[in-house]
């Protein structure tokens, strides 16, 4: 395994999200690299992203550019559990991270890594809380590094 982070948001990797306020705020601008476009939730929490990937990867570090006011301030970052078994995909909590309210790229860096060091398939980020009174989430940009088993 290289020891180099490479992105692992390519286009094999498959994204899910809980809603979308609107087609012209949906998930495809999550990763689209434009500094204009966007994804924002309907209101209410928990709202969250999903990530399946094609390959079994490490996920190490992640940055996220949310629109201040719009902020998943309480984030918990989700893997599949060891226990589940071809059916239903269960959830269980690998590490938390906290955004502040701010318009510029927020970076995270996974300490956590025992529990995905075999590699991971899914990842879930769950936005618990948001700084919009209503529940709203918005990201412009979502990058996430590690490598691939």
């Amino acid at each position: 395994m290289s020891t180099e982070l490479q992105s692992l948001l390519s286009v094999d990797a498959t994204i899910k999200v809980s809603s979308t306020l609107d087609k012209s705020v949906g998930k495809k601008f999550l990763t689209d690299g434009s500094p204009e476009t966007c994804w924002t939730s309907q209101q209410g929490t928990p709202q969250y992203i999903q990530i399946s990937f094609d390959k079994p990867v490490v996920p190490k570090r992640i940055s996220i550019t949310f629109q201040g006011g719009f902020v998943g301030t309480r984030c918990s970052v989700e893997v599949p559990s060891k226990s589940a078994d071809g059916g239903k995909v269960e959830w269980e909590p690998w590490t938390s991270i906290y955004p502040e309210d701010v318009n510029r790229m927020q970076t995270f860096e996974f300490s956590n890594e025992e529990r995905v060091k075999d590699g991971i398939q899914r990842l879930r980020l769950v936005f618990q809380e948001s700084s919009d009174f209503f529940g709203r989430i918005t990201v412009y940009d979502l990058q996430l590094y590690g490598n691939v088993v």
